[in-house]
């Protein structure tokens, strides 16, 4: 049984060398490999030397743990389910997923991050409630997203919408259906538990049993989800609204956040391998911020390098820094656990 219990922890403390490691060479290939450092650092040197341009900086860096504390809230209240744990342990969870997501497609090693820091629970019911408040933040970039759709065809395009004013009213009322029909499903996710047994009827029986975390959330839980789904959204869009301006980009807040709404919309849709270019994240931003550009100050060497230092930089800030912080709690993780548990 010693030995048994010595090869297991020697497999862990790999697993953990392993994830350690790659985590960092992933950041190291994004932000040096694949980002003009020296382009980055050179604007974000004029922005800091500015007179009261560092408090922004540090509201944007504050604002990134209280994205992430706002998730580790959200999880705890879903996990709590299955598996009472701290709030400290959440956030411990959570920036470890954000280590193992750096690598891996669609960021599916989020929800395996955090699933080895329950101690007792199922990890295959923790993966489901964590998919649960994906779903969450999910929907509220989609409804957000496709408002912000017919805002932008109706502001920026406007000979579109009147040359073909059938067409734009058609994608209106598609958009209000499936938006109705969103959030009609994630409310009633208990639907889930009757489709598994359709889907699931002939095999996979070992496998059914996990699908009744989704009739644990009552509509009021799910509700309270999505509240804290829009709020970290609301952070993080203020977040780059105040990059944008940090690289002296004048743009109203109402402009900024109908177009940084676009764009998260639109990067749902990219796929998944995609998502993980900073180049295309700052493709897509230069793209939909170009419309305002060009409507009110044409020239746009300045302001493209301004909205690329932005994007940049946000994923650095949100994704970069939380995953090397993700990385000392990594050795905290269990991927075998004793038989008694």
């Amino acid at each position: 049984m010693k030995y048994f219990s010595k090869i297991r922890k020697i497999q862990n403390l790999l697993l953990q060398f392993v994830i350690f490691a790659i985590t960092y060479f992933f950041i190291y290939k994004q932000v040096f490999l694949k980002t003009d450092i020296l382009s980055l650092w050179i604007h974000l040197k004029s922005g800091i030397l500015k007179p009261g341009y560092q408090v922004p900086l540090l509201i944007i860096v504050g604002l990134m743990f209280c994205n992430w504390f706002v998730e580790a809230i959200k999880w705890k209240y879903l996990i709590g389910k299955i598996e009472k744990i701290s709030f400290c342990r959440a956030v411990q969870a959570v920036f470890t997923g954000v280590s193992i997501s750096t690598f891996t497609p669609n960021r599916v090693g989020e929800y395996i991050g955090r699933v080895f820091f329950l101690k007792t629970a199922s990890h295959i019911e923790g993966i489901l409630i964590t998919i649960v408040g994906s779903m969450a933040q999910l929907l509220v970039t989609v409804l957000l997203g496709s408002a912000a759709l017919i805002i932008f065809l109706s502001k920026y395009m406007p000979v579109m919408i009147f040359s073909h004013v059938y067409l734009y009213y058609s994608l209106l009322a598609l958009v209000i259906f499936f938006d109705v029909l969103l959030i009609a499903l994630f409310f009633k996710l208990s639907f889930l538990t009757i489709l598994k047994e359709k889907i699931l009827h002939n095999g996979f029986k070992w496998f059914r049993k996990f699908f009744r975390v989704f009739a644990f959330y009552h509509t009021r839980e799910l509700a309270t989800v999505m509240v804290l789904s829009l709020t970290r959204y609301l952070i993080f869009s203020f977040q780059f609204f105040l990059l944008i301006r940090f690289f002296n980009n004048p743009i109203p807040y109402c402009d900024a956040i109908v177009l940084i709404a676009l764009i998260y919309f639109i990067m749902t849709l990219i796929p998944t391998i995609a998502l993980t270019e900073l180049g295309i994240r700052g493709s897509v931003a230069i793209y939909f911020f170009g419309f305002w550009f060009l409507k009110t100050n044409p020239g746009t060497d300045l302001f493209n390098a301004g909205i690329l230092a932005a994007s940049v930089l946000l994923w650095m800030i949100n994704l970069g820094i939380p995953a090397v912080i993700g990385t000392f709690f990594v050795f905290r993780l269990q991927f075998f656990r004793n038989p008694t548990n």
